[in-house]
């Protein structure tokens, strides 16, 4: 890193403390370790900053002689750089920096899985329980099974763990051998020393063990694909097109992870005059020309299996909602139900008898406002 600033790549001041540099040092592995997606050659400069300014020693011969330290040697100073660090002259070699203690360093700053591979190759395994895949089902609602809840029954194709074997895999009297590869810790370093990333076993996948006589029954996989029949419970209110998570329901994990989830997607079938807008019910009404503008009151049907009577005002316009609290869909998140709206449409008939044509004009020729005066 010859030429760069190690405060710079750190984002201190020169005049920061230990504890400082420690702290910066812990938010920029974070963020540029290779494992999390960050860039390899960026994580090696922090490395680097981080192993000269957190040694005071080394800290105090970075900033006496800058960008020289670490075998940089100037022009003019001799071939090997005599009297210079890490040149020939006997003085402090870079190269050949004990690294100390960073494995447990990177330990708490990756604690959780992500950062173990600094310590990949030093010893320690990695646990080869592995979480259960998430199902997904999709299961087809009469509309008031979905407004009302039901409770059905699916079978799954799901992954059971081999009965024969008890999921290792291996032939019954045998036993998963420690894979040479990986030495049982189921992943590998690449690199060398500081900059070495982990990576899972290709040989193993991961597990540090390797079956060399195979289970009949699973193939060696540890699993077999069955049908499992199971209950699942939908809840009042369920939407077209939802999805509903059943915790622990999918397949089971392995080397004692815990198993994945099912998710349910419902679809809801049409109803013939009911239509859903979250917990809301809606509903269209028709009305008579002669209901509309002298008023009614009708009898209509409520999803939950009641009849209520609507008033419908004088003059009331096509297209007028009338609200009925609370007797929507029961809410998912949340306590009591949606409304039912009832829009109301006016029945223009298409075809009038003479007479009807009428008593239509008399009625029109009775009028005496206009209705288009606002048009000019």
């Amino acid at each position: 890193m010859a030429g760069k600033d190690y405060y710079d790549t750190l984002g201190v001041a020169k005049t920061a403390t230990a504890d400082e540099i420690k702290k910066a040092f812990r938010k920029q592995a974070r963020k540029h370790h290779p494992d999390a997606g960050g860039s390899e050659e960026k994580f090696k400069e922090i490395n680097e900053a981080y192993e000269v300014l957190s040694d005071a020693e080394k800290r105090s011969q970075y900033d006496q002689f800058g960008q020289y330290f670490g075998g940089n040697v100037p022009p003019g100073a001799g071939p090997q750089g005599a009297g210079w660090p890490g040149g020939g002259g006997g003085g402090y070699t870079y190269q050949n920096v004990d690294l100390g203690d960073l494995g447990g360093l990177f330990g708490d700053i990756f604690s959780g899985g992500m950062g173990s591979g600094m310590g990949a190759g030093r010893g320690g395994s990695r646990s080869s329980a592995h979480r259960g895949a998430d199902l997904q089902y999709d299961v087809t609602l009469g509309f008031d099974e979905a407004l009302h809840g039901v409770s059905t029954k699916v079978e799954l194709k799901r992954n059971e763990t081999c009965a024969v074997c008890h999921g290792t895999g291996a032939k019954p009297g045998t036993s998963p051998t420690t894979c040479p590869t990986c030495k049982g810790s189921g992943h590998v370093t690449q690199g060398q020393g500081l900059f070495g990333v982990s990576r899972p076993c290709q040989r193993c996948g991961g597990s540090g063990k390797i079956v060399e006589n195979p289970c009949a029954s699973c193939k060696g996989k540890g699993s077999v694909v069955k049908l499992k029949p199971i209950t699942v419970n939908v809840p009042p209110g369920a939407t077209d097109g939802g999805r509903l998570r059943f915790k622990g329901k999918g397949e089971p994990g392995t080397g004692g992870g815990p198993a994945g989830d099912l998710y349910v997607v419902t679809h809801v079938k049409k109803h013939p005059y009911y239509t859903r807008e979250g917990a809301d019910v809606l509903m269209d009404l028709p009305v008579t020309i002669a209901e509309a503008v002298l008023g009614t009151e009708i009898t209509i049907p409520t999803p939950d299996g009641q009849k209520v009577k609507l008033k419908i005002a004088e003059g009331t316009s096509d297209g007028k909602v009338y609200k009925i609290p609370g007797k929507g869909a029961p809410k998912l998140k949340g306590k009591g139900s949606g409304d039912l709206k009832v829009k109301v449409h006016i029945a223009i008939p298409k075809k009038l008898s003479r007479e009807q044509k009428e008593l239509l004009q008399k009625f029109d020729a009775a009028r005496n406002d206009d209705v288009r005066e606002h048009i000019g």
